[in-house]
């Protein structure tokens, strides 16, 4: 499952992963935006995975798997199924989408607390909502005991009643030993978190100035680009919560990134979604 879009060659490894991207970028932004269903024929998200050389067996298979998993629900409408994000998966895109397209909020100075006990007894609910924080941003302080700057106190809270954990959520300024950056410093590894930035920005900010002075892709290439792009930079979300200026040092590439990011996606907009819209996105309604 290779794919060249006029640079390197890449491999998309988790197709599951992957069409979860397309869902929430943009079968969900559709839906928000056009007032579409938010549901995609089968046969649409096949002829949407081809070009990432995602073969029809590999669709079936991981849109089966995600499906058990309760991100994606399938229903059949005549002899052709349709499927669309389950409620889990509009709340995880919900979470996601703020730390991914922005815009930048600036930090209240408080921190946000999660505190559990844990015990050997529900020790799956356990991993399940450590998982879970990681997603929001979280870092652990402790075993049991995570937090956050950003303002995902309702989004923790969430998660923890999911999984049946009795859960202490707190929310007010930090008083010592450290530093606000020091207990930064000491929760997130922000050297790993700056290399990730920096390989991002060599990766697309070339492309991001190639695509602004001569728009060299074409409308699928274009597609294809913002879809990597999408793909690859939300993994920020599960690497960085958005940590504030004031908490990160000088010259963070987080920031050069972010603008990457923003100002290749509106450059590739145009001719992704023309490209998207062209191919055969069948719904209930004209089924």
């Amino acid at each position: 499952m290779t794919v060249s879009v006029n640079h390197e060659p890449r491999t998309v490894l988790r197709p599951n992963s992957f069409i979860f991207t397309l869902f929430g970028d943009l079968v969900h932004r559709a839906s928000r935006d056009d007032g579409a269903d938010g549901s995609l024929w089968i046969g649409a998200l096949i002829a949407l995975m081809a070009p990432f050389g995602v073969s029809a067996a590999a669709v079936r298979q991981a849109v089966s798997r995600m499906s058990r998993q309760e991100w994606l629900v399938a229903r059949r409408v005549g002899n052709r199924a349709f499927y669309s994000v389950t409620e889990r998966g509009l709340r995880r895109i919900a979470d996601l989408s703020p730390r991914i397209y922005g815009p930048v909020i600036e930090w209240d100075g408080r921190w946000r607390v999660l505190t559990f006990t844990p015990t050997e007894r529900i020790r799956q609910a356990r991993d399940r909502l450590r998982q879970e924080l990681s997603v929001l941003g979280w870092a652990p302080l402790s075993p049991s005991t995570w937090i956050s700057p950003a303002d995902t106190l309702e989004a923790a809270r969430a998660a923890a009643g999911a999984t049946g954990l009795n859960a202490h959520l707190f929310a007010g300024r930090y008083d010592g030993p450290l530093s606000d950056r020091q207990l930064v410093e000491r929760c997130w590894d922000l050297t790993a978190i700056a290399a990730a930035y920096r390989e991002f920005i060599a990766r697309y900010q070339p492309r991001r100035a190639e695509e602004r002075e001569g728009a060299v892709l074409t409308n699928e290439g274009a597609f294809v680009e913002r879809l990597w792009l999408v793909h690859d930079y939300r993994k920020f979300a599960y690497l960085d919560p958005g940590l504030p200026s004031e908490l990160v040092p000088a010259h963070w590439p987080g920031t050069t990134a972010a603008a990457v990011f923003r100002e290749y996606y509106a450059a590739l907009d145009p001719k992704s979604q023309r490209y998207f819209h062209s191919r055969p996105l069948i719904t209930p309604a004209t089924y």
